[in-house]
C-alpha cells in the first residue's frame, strides 16, 4: 500500500523564491516534471563544481511545496554522508517555507540512502517472500574472502600443481562477473587473463561459495543488488517496490554498474518519475565495476528519449584551469558536449612543470607548499594528487623531513584493522549463529583455540541450536582458562533483555585482556574501541549497526599515513579516485606523464584509455585558484641485471598534446645544489666502528 500522504502547511513564502538561487540551467532540472508537466525521465548532465548537490536539494524541495509526499521521494546516493548531507539541506530551505513541518520532511527522506543499504532494508521487508532469514548478516570485503577461502581450501584448489588464484582475486573476479553482469570467460580475458586457465574451475568455487554463504545465513556486499536485480526481475515485485515512490533521483550515476541500472529500468520501465544526476567526464571507477555506458545510454533508454539539462557554469576553478580541463577531456571519443565556464577570471595559467627525477618532484612541491603557506594559503587549502598510492612516497619522506604535518587519503579503512574485526565478528556471531566465519575467528581469540578446535565447537552448536549450546562443549586444558567469560559473554549477548548498545561494552570488557595478549600497541588500539563504543551508539539496534557499518563503514585514523603535528593545519595527499568531489585551493598532480597517467596498466584497451583520460580531467579540475601538473624526466628503476639501466626516461602525458600546450605555462625547475662540486672534508683519523659495537657485549 502506498503511505498516506504528508499534509503541509502553506509556505508562508512565495511557493517557487528558492529557485531563485538557482541559475538558468540548473532551475530548468529543479521543475522538470513537476505539476502538470508531461511526466518523463531526466538526465542531468553536471560538469565538475557546477552544484551538483545544490540543483537535487532544490528540486526535493520543489517537488514537496508542489505537494509530493516525501515519503514518496527515494534519493539514491553513493554515500550515507552524501544522503545525509542532501536530507540536511533539504530541511534548512523547508524550514523556511514550512517552519516546524520541515522536521516532518526529513524524517520522510530518512528511508533513502545508498543503493546497498536500500537494498538491505527492502531484503529484510521481504525476507520471507524470497526465501530469506531477515535476520541475515552482511560479510564486508575481508569476511567476503576469507568464506572464499575456506571453500577454495575445502576444494581442494589450494594444493594445485599449478599455482590456483588467491582468495581475494577469486573475490575480485565473483565480484566483476556479478555487477557487470558478465560472462566469466569475457571478464577473465579483460581483467585477469593469467587466470584463463582456470575458466571450469571457478564456477565450481562460485557455487560452492554461494552455498556456504545460504547455508550460513549471510550476504556478501554484492549479494545486496544481485538480490534486489533479481527480485525486481519479477514483476509483481517490481510493481510492489515501484508503486511506493512516485520519483527516484539518483546522484553520481556515472557510477552505477548494470545491476544498479537495471533495478532502476526494472523500477521505472517509462522513465516517469525517474532523475539521474551525473558527469560522464568523472567517470573513473570502472576497477569497481562502474560503466560509463549508463550514462551515456541514458537517454536513449526510453521512448521518447530522456530530457538532458546540462550544468556548464563552474562555481570552483579560475577559467585558464577550466580552459586547460576542458581541452584536456575535448579529445575524448565519446562524451556528451559540454564547456565548463565561470566568471572567475585569473592571469595564471596552470603550470607544466618538468623536474629532472622523482626526488626533484618532491623537493618542488613541498618547495612550494611552504612558499604558498608563507604568502597565507593555509596547508589545509592544498593537496597533492597522485594516479596510484605509492607515487607519494619520495614526497611523504621529503615533507617528513621538513616537518610539514600531511594526510594521506586512500589507505586502509577502518574496519580492516584487526582488533576492530575481533570484536565486529563476536557481535555478528550473536546476531547470527550460523554465520561460521564471525564464529570461526570469534572463538580463535581465545587462548588454545586454533582452526581445528574452532572448527569443532561450530560443529557441535550447529548454528541452530542456538549459542548456549555452548556450555555442553569441552574445551580442551589450555582453553579452560579462558572458555567460562567467553560462554558468559556468549549467553549475555544471546539475552535479548541485554539492551542496546551495552552488548558492545560487554564484548569490549571482555576483549581487553586479549587486546593486550594479542597487540603490542594494546592502547591505541583501545582508543579505536572506545571511538567504536561512540559509534554504535548512535544505532538504534545491534542488527542497524552491524548492517550499516559494513554497508558504509567510517574512515578513522588508519587512513592517515602522517599525523598532523601542528594545530589543525595539514597538507593533503590524496589518490585521483580518492579526492573525487573534493576541492582546493592549490593543487599538485604527480607523475603526469606516460606510464602513470595513463597508467601502464591502464592501457589494455581504448575504454582502458579513456578512462585514464578522465582520470585527469577530474585531478585538473579539484584545483580552484593554481594547478602544478608535475613532470619527472628520469625515473630511478631496481637494477634487473649487473649491467643494466638504472633509469628510465619519461614523457609528458599522451593527454595533453602540443596542440594545447599554449593553455599551460611550461616551467622547468631544477633543484639548487649549491657547493655540489665543492671538496668534501675528510677526517683525519680511522675508525673501527664494529670494533666498538662488538666491546659493548664484552667482545673484542
Amino acid at each position: 500500500m502506498s503511505p498516506d500522504p504528508v499534509t503541509l502547511a502553506t509556505p508562508p513564502i512565495a511557493p517557487a523564491s528558492h529557485l531563485d538561487e538557482l541559475n538558468t540551467e540548473q532551475r530548468r532540472a529543479a521543475e522538470h516534471d513537476v505539476g502538470d508537466q508531461e511526466c518523463g525521465p531526466l538526465l542531468v548532465i553536471a560538469g565538475a563544481g557546477s552544484g551538483k548537490t545544490k540543483t537535487i536539494v532544490h528540486r526535493v524541495v520543489h517537488l514537496i511545496e508542489t505537494g509530493v509526499d516525501p515519503r514518496r521521494i527515494l534519493l539514491l546516493t553513493f554515500s550515507r554522508r552524501a544522503a545525509a548531507e542532501i536530507a540536511k539541506r533539504v530541511e534548512q530551505i523547508s524550514a523556511r517555507l514550512m517552519g516546524q513541518q520541515s522536521i516532518v520532511v526529513a524524517d520522510a527522506l530518512a528511508g533513502s540512502g545508498t543503493f546497498h543499504s536500500v537494498a538491505a532494508r527492502l531484503l529484510r521487508e521481504f525476507a520471507e517472500e524470497i526465501g530469506l532469514d531477515p535476520n541475515f548478516t552482511i560479510h564486508d570485503r575481508e569476511d567476503s574472502a576469507d568464506l572464499m577461502n575456506m571453500v577454495r581450501h575445502e576444494l581442494g584448489y589450494d594444493r594445485t600443481e599449478v599455482r590456483f588464484p588467491s582468495k581475494s582475486s577469486c573475490l575480485a573476479i565473483y565480484s566483476r562477473v556479478v555487477n557487470a553482469e558478465a560472462d566469466l570467460r569475457d571478464v577473465l580475458a579483460k581483467a585477469s587473463p593469467q587466470y584463463l586457465g582456470w575458466v571450469d574451475e571457478l564456477p565450481k568455487l562460485f557455487a560452492a561459495y554461494v552455498d556456504a554463504k545460504q547455508r550460513q545465513g549471510v550476504l556478501d556486499y554484492d549479494d545486496l543488488l544481485l538480490y534486489w536485480a533479481r527480485m525486481v526481475d519479477d514483476p509483481s515485485f517490481a510493481a510492489a517496490i515501484a508503486d511506493r515512490y512516485d520519483h527516484i533521483l539518483v546522484d553520481e550515476y556515472q557510477d552505477t554498474n548494470r545491476l544498479q541500472a537495471s533495478i532502476l529500468l526494472a523500477l521505472k520501465p517509462d522513465g516517469c518519475g525517474l532523475a539521474v544526476v551525473g558527469d560522464d567526464a568523472q567517470a573513473i571507477y570502472g576497477f569497481r565495476s562502474a560503466t560509463v555506458r549508463n550514462i551515456l545510454d541514458f537517454p536513449k533508454a526510453f521512448s521518447p528519449p530522456a530530457t538532458i539539462v546540462t550544468l556548464e557554469r563552474n562555481y570552483r576553478s579560475t577559467q585558464p584551469i577550466l580552459a586547460a580541463a576542458n581541452a584536456v577531456i575535448g579529445f575524448a571519443t565519446e562524451r556528451f558536449t559540454k564547456n565548463l565556464r565561470t566568471e572567475r577570471q585569473s592571469g595564471d595559467l596552470p603550470q607544466l612543470v618538468t623536474v629532472p627525477d622523482e626526488a626533484s618532484q618532491a623537493q618542488y612541491v613541498a618547495d612550494k607548499i611552504l612558499e604558498a603557506r608563507e604568502d597565507g594559503l593555509p596547508l589545509i587549502s592544498q593537496a597533492v594528487l597522485f594516479r596510484t598510492a605509492h607515487h607519494s612516497g619520495p614526497l611523504e619522506v621529503e615533507l617528513t623531513r621538513r616537518n610539514v604535518p600531511f594526510r594521506k587519503f586512500g589507505g586502509l579503512k577502518f574496519l580492516d584493522a584487526a582488533h576492530i574485526r575481533d570484536v565486529l565478528a563476536v557481535l555478528r556471531w550473536a546476531e547470527n549463529p550460523r554465520d561460521r566465519l564471525a564464529g570461526f575467528r570469534a572463538l580463535q581469540l581465545m587462548r588454545g583455540v586454533g582452526p581445528k578446535v574452532a572448527a569443532a565447537v561450530l560443529d557441535f552448536t550447529g548454528g541452530f541450536n542456538g549459542l548456549a549450546a555452548l556450555d555442553g562443549f569441552e574445551p580442551p586444558s589450555r582453553a579452560a582458562e579462558d572458555w567460562n567469560g567467553f560462554a558468559e559473554l556468549v549467553d549475555r549477548l544471546s539475552d535479548t533483555g541485554t539492551g542496546w548498545p551495552t552488548d558492545i561494552e560487554l564484548v569490549r570488557h571482555w576483549y581487553e585482556p586479549h587486546l593486550e595478549r594479542l597487540h603490542e600497541d594494546a592502547q591505541a588500539r583501545l582508543a579505536d574501541l572506545m571511538q567504536l563504543e561512540q559509534i554504535a551508539a548512535g544505532f538504534e539496534s545491534r542488527q542497524r549497526f552491524l548492517t550499516e557499518l559494513t554497508l558504509d563503514p567510517p574512515d578513522a585514523v588508519s587512513d592517515e599515513a602522517g599525523v598532523p603535528r601542528r594545530d589543525d593545519d595539514y597538507v593533503v595527499l590524496s589518490t585521483i579516485h580518492s579526492a573525487k568531489g573534493q576541492e582546493f585551493k592549490s593543487v599538485f598532480v604527480l607523475n603526469t606523464v606516460d606510464g602513470c597517467i595513463p597508467s601502464d596498466l591502464g592501457v589494455g584497451s581504448a575504454d582502458d584509455i579513456e578512462e585514464e583520460r578522465r582520470l585527469l580531467y577530474v585531478a585538473m579540475t579539484r584545483a580552484m585558484d593554481h594547478l602544478h601538473l608535475v613532470m619527472p624526466h628520469r625515473f630511478y628503476v631496481a637494477q634487473q641485471t649487473r649491467h643494466g639501466d638504472r633509469h628510465l626516461y619519461a614523457s609528458r602525458t599522451r593527454f595533453i598534446p602540443p596542440s594545447i600546450l599554449p593553455l599551460f605555462e611550461s616551467i622547468v625547475w631544477v633543484p639548487a645544489r649549491a657547493g655540489e662540486d665543492a671538496p668534501k672534508p675528510r677526517p683525519a683519523n680511522r675508525l673501527d666502528l664494529g670494533a666498538k659495537m662488538r666491546g659493548m657485549w664484552g667482545g673484542t
